[in-house]
């Protein structure tokens, strides 16, 4: 199948060029009025979800309700015999105040910009391998149903329980999440992960006239965040990363709060539990040496994902369907997470990085290498008709 590649660089450009960081809900809301102006061009039946608020610590170290942007949910044929959920996340990691705010050409064959690979390259891939399904002769045989999520990103916290619900009307999943690499890896394996916020409470004083008075919260979070990350290495799998750190008001004043936001990687179920344990250890540590309190926030989102029974058998029809058109895949462990997790947890067979290929993913220097938004399409297209005409 022949794809129109100006006309998709022309399109995952203007989408960059949204900001639509996670919790940027104008940007959120513009883009998916654009997504949803093209998706429109497939007739089919549409729908904006809004999500609940997501609890987030403020930088008082209170639990507060953050809004979220809409999910986007599309559907055709959903009586056909063989049900598909093809699903994506509209949201990066780009705040509106970073300076990477624009895609441009590298030169002629990478585009660099804000989400240009994950996942706004993604989506225009699934939106062109629907658009060319539906002109094959078999596709009555397939129903359809796109999600697109507003927060993938920090962890489909509102969508999970809606992807999960949707989950059980559909016999296999697609996710446009960005390859592996430059030729096209799969992800096969995932850990897992959850997210958690470290609240230190001490007591201000005067640095000066009663520092004998206070009880410095930065001090006792850093001695905290030096034992969490020397759990590193202690248990197979499992990675601790203290990814941002606030606390103080004033030089001369021995703060009274501190806050650091931990993310946690596992590789089984049980790995959870250890890692609680242990982190509850030394915050009951530290709070005894310090004589300050600490509040642990936050949750296990996601379960690690397994290669096995159908899922590994749709690996493996993909890895078949990709050598037929001469760019044999192959697929290896990744420590990212994404909605594929969550599919599994499911209970649905799926695959998840049918998407682009490029790299530099959540930096200021993400790529996209164009020529894979036509062999990608083609790959999820070809995917499709085969499954049209032969089932799963």
């Amino acid at each position: 199948m022949e794809f129109n590649e100006t006309t998709m660089v022309e399109r995952v450009i203007q989408w960059s060029n949204i900001n639509s960081g996670s919790f940027n809900v104008l940007g959120l809301e513009r883009l998916s009025a654009a997504l949803t102006h093209t998706f429109s061009e497939l007739e089919c039946e549409g729908d904006v979800l809004s999500l609940p608020p997501i609890d987030q610590v403020n930088s008082q170290g209170i639990s507060t309700k953050v809004d979220l942007g809409p999910m986007l949910r599309f559907w055709k044929r959903l009586q056909a015999p063989l049900q598909i959920l093809l699903v994506g996340h509209m949201d990066t990691v780009f705040p509106l105040d970073q300076p990477f705010q624009q895609a441009k050409f590298k030169n002629d064959t990478i585009i660099v910009g804000p989400g240009v690979t994950d996942m706004k390259g993604g989506l225009c891939v699934m939106f062109e391998a629907l658009k060319a399904f539906e002109k094959s002769k078999h596709k009555d045989k397939v129903g359809w149903e796109v999600l697109i999520n507003p927060d993938e990103e920090i962890g489909s916290l509102a969508s999970a329980p809606f992807l999960a619900e949707r989950a059980k009307s559909h016999h296999l999943a697609l996710l446009f999440e960005p390859a592996m690499d430059e030729q096209g890896t799969l992800a096969g394996e995932r850990k897992g992960s959850g997210k958690f916020t470290l609240v230190v409470k001490g007591k201000a004083a005067h640095a000066g006239r009663d520092f004998h008075l206070g009880k410095n919260a930065i001090c006792g979070l850093a001695e905290l965040v030096l034992g969490i990350d020397q759990l590193n290495g202690q248990r197979e799998g499992v990675t601790l990363n203290v990814g941002q750190i606030e606390g103080g008001v004033a030089v001369n004043v021995v703060p009274s709060l501190a806050i650091a936001k931990l993310d946690i990687r596992t590789q089984s179920v049980e790995d959870e539990s250890w890692a609680r344990t242990q982190i509850e250890s030394i915050i009951k540590e530290v709070q005894k040496q310090r004589e300050i309190k600490i509040d642990l926030m936050g949750q296990f989102g996601r379960k690690p994902k397994k290669l096995s029974g159908k899922t590994l058998a749709l690996y493996e029809l993909v890895q078949k369907i990709s050598t037929s058109l001469g760019q044999p895949l192959s697929w290896k462990p990744s420590g990212g997470c994404c909605d594929g997790n969550n599919l599994s947890e499911a209970g649905l067979p799926n695959i998840d990085t049918l998407g682009v290929c490029g790299g530099k993913i959540h930096s200021d220097e993400e790529y996209l290498l164009v020529k894979s938004l036509t062999t990608r399409a083609n790959l999820t297209y070809t995917l499709l008709t085969h499954l049209s005409e032969h089932g799963f």
